[in-house]
């Protein structure tokens, strides 16, 4: 628990990279009107959930609006009522809605961390920028004692976590492994089990590309993988 503490207060503290910093600031000062009357989080989102966890999900970023906004991943946004609703289906999450860090919202088994913990423009981070904060994901990846499944949600986030795996020598090369949604990937002996999904965002799902079916499909998968 303590270990856990400090990683998020250092995810909170960091200021590694300036055009983050300056575009934190300034979604806050200008707002969504819709959200005028909020007190923008505006600063790194730390991870969520059971730290004794089995699953891990890999985001991609921060929302402007959502997760920076009130301070919690997929929290106050479109993509965190998709994801939150399936979590809530799938015996994940206790409720299966989010609006803020302070609705009551647990996590079962699952962890909610991310490849880029401040939200980007355009939603679109820099590699310098996915470079600085791959060491958040690595530590939550030791602290996690339990972890036996990662979803990735979205191709730049399965890229991150594979990165990680490559630094560490747990596999040879990234090209090995084919990002494609609810596809699983063997990385090793004793490795968790890694499982690609397409990113929830608002794009994705009001196309149809995502649909609820599609994003259940992934966690009863991840499920089926859980052992004692």
């Amino acid at each position: 628990m303590k270990a856990f503490e400090v990683l998020n207060q250092d995810i909170i503290a960091c200021t590694r990279c300036p055009r983050l910093v300056e575009y934190l600031a300034e979604v806050a000062r200008v707002k969504r009107r819709a959200y005028r009357d909020w007190d923008y989080w505006a600063k790194p989102v730390p991870g969520f959930g059971d730290h004794h966890a089995r699953l891990l999900l890999v985001g991609l970023a921060p929302g402007a609006h959502g997760a920076n906004r009130t301070g919690r991943p997929f929290t106050g946004d479109r993509s965190g009522e998709f994801l939150y609703k399936v979590m809530y289906d799938t015996g994940f999450a206790s409720q299966p809605g989010s609006v803020s860090r302070d609705d009551g919202l647990k996590l079962h088994d699952c962890y909610i961390g991310a490849a880029v913990r401040c939200a980007p423009p355009d939603n679109k981070p820099l590699p310098e920028e996915i470079r600085n904060c791959r060491p958040f994901l690595e530590r939550e990846l030791e602290l996690l004692k339990n972890l036996q499944v990662v979803v990735a949600l979205g191709r730049l986030a399965f890229d991150a976590y594979l990165s990680v795996l490559q630094d560490q020598g747990k596999i040879a090369r990234r090209s090995a492994f084919c990002f494609a949604h609810n596809v699983e990937h063997q990385t090793g002996e004793g490795h968790p089990l890694l499982i690609g999904s397409y990113h929830p965002s608002q794009q994705n799902t009001s196309t149809g590309k995502l649909t609820g079916n599609m994003m259940r499909a992934v966690f009863e998968r991840a499920k089926r993988h859980l052992h004692s």
